[in-house]
């Protein structure tokens, strides 16, 4: 039976020793075994698995990766952490945080354009033509492809303001807006119709309000995220390390 602490023993586990350590069901562990989770259990001669501490550890790093960043994002990381030199493990691990942070600063930077789209409702805007970004610019601003804000054109969610003779896109500051609020809507799992729905409220004092009220929930989950991954972390540097 798994005892806490004995992470580095190799005393042989049964998949329901696991189970009970990790909180998971007893298919649930095969099932994350087989889709690389887990390192391989050994198996004995008569076909029983065998599981150590290693893999109970490498469940419970997976369960509060997958509350920080979803399951998918977790299924990829934990076979690098087993697998993978330490210096390439821990920048795995990093790069994990420096995802949440970008989320956060996408949110941050819409809760700024909504604030501008207040004061230019409110005759408050001070406009300057120079502001404009071209397409690839503002692609790389919102870590999208220019053929995301192609579509999003399309769909009439964001339109340039300015196309030269050339047939260049060119985003003023009011498209530029438009694309961040579009960016953090999306992140935050809403459909093409209901973004469409909100940027089409945006014109009434109700609309910003509720948007104001989306992304101040976004900054919320994004918070709750963070701190998942931060409880994720003394799991994820041992599975690292009991390599």
């Amino acid at each position: 039976m798994y005892e806490p602490g004995s992470e580095a023993s190799p005393v042989p586990l049964r998949t329901a020793d696991v189970a009970r350590a990790s909180g998971y069901s007893v298919q649930q562990v095969r099932d994350l075994e087989r889709l690389g989770v887990t390192p391989p259990a050994a198996r004995s001669g008569n076909g029983y698995r065998s599981y150590t501490g290693r893999h109970v550890l490498a469940l419970r790093a997976y369960r509060g990766t997958a509350a920080a960043a979803g399951p998918v994002a977790a299924r990829r990381l934990l076979p690098d952490l087993w697998e993978k030199p330490l210096a390439a493990a821990a920048s795995a691990v990093n790069e994990l945080h420096v995802r949440l942070a970008r989320e956060r600063d996408e949110a941050l930077r819409a809760q700024e354009a909504l604030r501008a789209i207040r004061a230019e409702a409110g005759g408050r805007a001070a406009r300057r033509d120079g502001d404009t970004m071209t397409i690839t610019e503002l692609a790389g601003a919102l870590a999208v492809r220019p053929s995301t804000l192609r579509f999003w054109e399309e769909e009439g969610l964001v339109t340039p303001e300015r196309v030269t003779s050339l047939r260049a896109r060119r985003y003023g500051p009011s498209a530029v807006g438009a694309a961040r609020i579009v960016a953090a809507l999306r992140n935050a799992g809403y459909r093409i119709p209901e973004v469409r729905e909100v940027m089409g409220s945006l014109d009434r004092r109700e609309g910003l309000e509720a948007t104001g009220r989306v992304l101040a929930e976004r900054l919320d989950r994004i918070a709750d995220r963070t701190v998942a991954l931060l409880r994720a972390g003394a799991d994820l540097a041992a599975v690292i390390t009991a390599r």
